[in-house]
């Protein structure tokens, strides 16, 4: 396995971004981060609201856009569900319905968003971090437009192991959706340790923030952001 810091590094455009990773003691840690490269894109935020939610809001008081303004993790009794949209919202309802977190990730679509056709990426976990769950909505390499559907389950991380996916993959020229998953190393040992780890390791010019939570206490979420930006317009 690669070091988390190797991977992002290797990718000059990641998108959007779950994990699900140990330290050395075993204890079980997530992230999710966006970067982003039109102004549109850069012109956001995460915030855990009074609700207990970790949303991605708007930096200025524009309308609300469903691909980009979204629920990212939202935390219950059992389960923690973060992700890169809406889908995040959809799954936690489930869950609360009592379905199991293979029925829960079932379903779901890729982002209408052409020529891309952003994959949704979708991580549940208990909320003593035993085990997660990874969906993963992705358009056809090909001219299908039916959805793939990918289900990880995760359990028994080694410490410092991890499981990463992103929506994009780029060679600084061309953009393509992500690989399906990537199991990487982490030399974190706390939840400081693995935003700054994170931060670092993507690319400067095009991170706008992150997020590392613990299973079962996401209102202690460690937060980073670029410096906010004020109002503007334009495409994802």
């Amino acid at each position: 396995m690669d070091l988390l810091d190797d991977v992002l590094a290797d990718n000059e455009y990641p998108g959007r971004g779950v994990l699900w990773c140990t330290t050395g003691d075993g204890t079980a840690l997530c992230a999710y981060f966006l970067t982003g490269r039109s102004p549109a894109s850069q012109a956001r935020t995460l915030r855990l609201t009074d609700a207990g939610e970790l949303v991605v809001a708007p930096t200025d008081a524009g309308e609300h856009d469903h691909l980009r303004h979204y629920v990212a993790a939202r935390q219950s009794a059992n389960w923690l569900v973060f992700g890169n949209g809406e889908q995040v919202s959809t799954v936690a309802d489930r869950l609360a319905r009592g379905q199991a977190p293979l029925l829960a990730l079932d379903g779901l679509d890729y982002e209408p968003d052409p020529p891309i056709f952003t994959p949704r990426l979708t991580v549940v976990t208990d909320t003593e971090g035993r085990q997660a769950w990874f969906g993963a909505a992705r358009h056809s390499a090909g001219d299908r437009t039916a959805t793939n559907r990918l289900t990880l389950h995760v359990s028994d991380l080694a410490p410092h192991g991890g499981v990463l996916m992103t929506t994009y993959r780029s060679n600084g020229q061309e953009v393509a959706t992500g690989a399906p998953f990537a199991e990487i190393r982490t030399t974190a040992e706390t939840r400081t340790d693995l935003l700054d780890q994170l931060w670092s390791a993507l690319p400067p010019h095009l991170r706008i923030a992150a997020a590392v939570f613990t299973p079962g206490d996401l209102a202690g979420a460690d937060i980073r952001h670029r410096p906010i930006i004020g109002r503007c317009a334009g495409s994802r």
